[in-house]
């Protein structure tokens, strides 16, 4: 894309990168209250029936996830326009959702500026090899890539792994202000999961909090799975890489039901998001109808995304994303390769 169209485009879209208080009001109320009335209503039907507590706790994680976006939007600094209203609000919200804030704010923003590139791969994504890489990789190597992007390690054990693992620690090097982020957010975790099992009971904290985490932990590593690993996207050595193009060609539209899209706030709208992050996500679906050249992304639907499952190694050569079997020959043809030079050696 030309810098004239470039500048064309973001102008375009600077309108909406302005939040409104009013609607991020109005969203915070619509979907905090009915989060906690459903996460009581999951507890106070356990003595009725266990399967009206867990629908309720389904019901619970969608507004969860709908959680998470007012989170993931205080970390780009779009919900609000004041800086430390956003920062408290995403301390808050990532109590809620066990996500530190200020971790995961610098994580995000990484993956923002380097997304679809294939240099950069390593922070705020999911771990992607290309077929070049997989074949030269040991078997261990191999087998490790082949257990992460397993369905149920990456979205049944992914959860735990996330909830309970990354989101608890520092990195080494983090700052004073995101270790302590996530010390208080840690700490937080713990106190209220303690108050609630000493008032309910840890079994009744269990049925209830449980299903709540599996459900939107499942959907929110499926929501960014999907948007990025579809078979024509976008990736690009270093050099060749183009913001634009890893926003628009790297990223999906996502199209879901209205209703889901309400409880994901938009999120399907990733192009656009990607393109501009100061966009809050009450404005994606506005950007998206009324700036043409974003109409182009990749639209995937709720049937077709099933499909990226079986997307596991990007084909640098043929710029698309292939499953383990259609690597199979070349995997044959490399072990070939390698026996003939250890005859050819003895």
């Amino acid at each position: 894309m030309g810098h004239s169209k470039l500048a064309q485009l973001k102008k375009s879209i600077r309108e909406f990168e302005q939040s409104d208080t009013k609607a991020s009001v109005l969203q915070i109320i619509n979907t905090l209250p009915p989060f906690f009335i459903l996460w009581y209503l999951a507890y106070a039907s356990i003595s009725v029936s266990i399967w009206l507590s867990l629908a309720c706790s389904i019901l619970a994680a969608g507004f969860l996830v709908r959680v998470f976006i007012i989170f993931h939007d205080c970390c780009h600094g779009s919900f609000f326009k004041n800086r430390k209203i956003n920062h408290y609000l995403g301390t808050f919200t990532g109590i809620l959702t066990m996500f530190p804030y200020s971790k995961w704010k610098r994580e995000h923003s990484i993956h923002h500026a380097t997304s679809s590139n294939l240099d950069k791969r390593g922070t705020g994504d999911v771990w992607i090899m290309t077929v070049k890489e997989f074949v030269k990789a040991s078997k261990l190597e191999r087998l490790q890539y082949r257990l992460y992007r397993n369905p149920f390690v990456m979205f049944v054990l992914g959860p735990l792994l996330l909830f309970f693992v990354s989101n608890r620690k520092n990195r080494k090097d983090a700052k004073k202000k995101e270790r302590y982020n996530t010390y208080l957010t840690n700490v937080s975790i713990v106190a209220i999961s303690a108050l609630l099992i000493l008032a309910i009971g840890w079994q009744n904290f269990l049925i209830v909090q449980l299903p709540i985490m599996f459900v939107s932990g499942m959907l929110g590593i499926w929501l960014f799975y999907v948007q990025h690993q579809f078979e024509d996207s976008y990736f690009e050595d270093e050099e060749e890489w183009d913001y634009v193009k890893a926003a628009i060609d790297g990223s999906s539209y996502y199209k879901l039901p209205r209703v889901l899209q309400w409880l994901t706030g938009n999120i399907g709208y990733h192009h656009v998001h990607h393109l501009s992050p100061k966009v809050p996500n009450y404005n994606l679906e506005d950007v998206h109808e009324s700036t043409p050249p974003l109409q182009q992304a990749t639209t995937i639907t709720m049937k077709s995304s099933l499909k990226s499952i079986r997307f596991r190694l990007f084909d640098e050569d043929h710029k698309r994303f292939v499953s383990f079997k259609e690597v199979k020959p070349l995997l044959k043809e490399s072990s070939q390769k390698v026996n003939l030079n250890r005859k050819e050696t003895v």
